[in-house]
């Protein structure tokens, strides 16, 4: 086609702005082979040659909403995900890539991809912001009494359940430096924030992280240290010394396993009685289903010593997801169960804490109404924990309705 050679030929002599003015002209023809194709060579310009990988992504994107099969579409997205950072979104791809059914020439560029994710971009980062109303902001309880060994307490409006409107901001920034080989040392910041009108339920947690990344063979080992601070009602709450350790590697040609141990001190400004050492371990695998069909299990256990045996507990949970792209929507669903029991019953309670935790999640992503790079999100979630002693039984219903982006 005529101007397809005329884009082509404006590109190749370096004439950025008249190639691209004539591929997004070819991209709002009404056959779909014509615009995919149009999108296609327009995304590669803009990655390639012009370095706008969030812009080159934004139009494989628009591919993959109305054709989800095609293959090399998903690979260059992946590609553009890795030297983005986002490592897990590049992964989702190429499983969903194989999930979609590849030629041999096609496989063979797809394990290529899935050993060089370590090619990534050098910093970057996430950003969230939504209106939150929730139900239950203090997962309190309903009851306006309290059961105790010495008869019942009459507890105070701040210690029963409170609604409220807040918004919240989640998010991460990052920056990656190679040292040798397939190492990298990687900084991360992350904070997230939930504030409501009244600042005594006011939630913020900042926890800046170091750490080296180690390629082995098709795995990635994470290791990381750092601190996490947190502030509850605009004063301090906890600080803690964490470090953690994370493996990924490929599960065969559709998925991948994840596994993943957490070590945590800490010192808890309210009550000295709730310090100690917190022990984590995960396992969990995600497999693509199909080109726009996937979900993922994991299971997980802990570990909390405390000063009082009250407030020393031991858990376990399981946690599984599905998704789905739906035009240009993705819808995920997760459900996940915890129990966690305290060592012993605290003094003044009369049974020792047994919980129960229930919740169950809708998420979706709304790319039909993006702006650049930034897209709606809307999550609900429900959640109920069924506990022993009053004080930490309670039900929630939560949701989310915001914008996210990456940069």
């Amino acid at each position: 086609m005529q101007l397809f050679a005329f884009a082509d030929s404006a590109r190749d002599r370096g004439d950025f702005a008249t190639a691209e003015a004539a591929y997004r002209a070819l991209a709002a023809d009404p056959n779909l082979q014509l615009r995919s194709e149009a999108r296609f060579r327009l995304a590669l310009m803009l990655a390639n040659q012009l370095h706008k990988l969030r812009d080159g992504a934004i139009e494989l994107r628009k591919i993959l909403d109305e054709n989800p099969k095609a293959a090399r579409v998903r690979l260059e997205l992946a590609r553009i995900d890795a030297l983005l950072g986002h490592v897990n979104a590049a992964g989702r791809e190429l499983r969903a890539a194989q999930a979609a059914g590849l030629p041999p020439d096609v496989a063979t560029a797809v394990r290529f991809y899935a050993q060089a994710l370590d090619a990534r971009r050098p910093v970057g980062g996430s950003l969230e912001v939504a209106l939150a109303p929730d139900s239950n902001v203090n997962r309190a309880t309903a009851s306006s009494t309290l059961g105790t060994v010495i008869g019942n307490f009459t507890l105070s409006k701040d210690a029963q359940v409170r609604s409220g409107l807040g918004a919240s901001v989640r998010g991460q920034g990052f920056a990656r430096l190679p040292v040798a080989g397939k190492v990298n040392l990687i900084g991360r910041l992350s904070g997230s924030a939930n504030i409501y009108r009244s600042t005594e339920f006011d939630d913020l947690i900042v926890a800046p992280q170091l750490g080296p990344e180690v390629m082995l063979g098709q795995g990635r080992l994470s290791l990381a240290a750092g601190l996490a601070w947190r502030w509850y009602g605009a004063v301090p709450y906890t600080l803690a010394l964490t470090a953690s350790a994370d493996w990924l590697h490929p599960l065969g040609k559709r998925a991948q396993v994840r596994l993943g141990a957490g070590y945590a001190s800490i010192d808890n400004r309210r009550n000295d009685l709730e310090s100690g050492n917190a022990w984590s371990l995960s396992a969990g695998v995600d497999r693509a289903f199909s080109a726009r069909f996937g979900g993922g299990l994991q299971v997980s256990g802990s570990r909390q010593t405390a000063k009082d045996a009250g407030y020393a507990t031991v858990g376990g949970g399981i946690n599984a997801y599905v998704f789905r792209e739906i035009g240009k929507t993705t819808i995920a669903l997760n459900a996940s169960y915890s129990h966690l029991e305290a060592d012993n019953r605290l003094f003044l309670f009369v049974d020792r804490r047994i919980d129960n935790n229930y919740s169950i999640g809708l998420n979706g992503t709304f790319r039909q109404i993006r702006v650049g790079a930034i897209v709606p999100i809307v999550r609900f979630r429900f959640e109920r924990n069924a506990s022993t002693v009053q004080l930490y039984d309670y039900r929630r219903f939560a949701g989310e309705i915001g914008v996210a982006t990456a940069f």
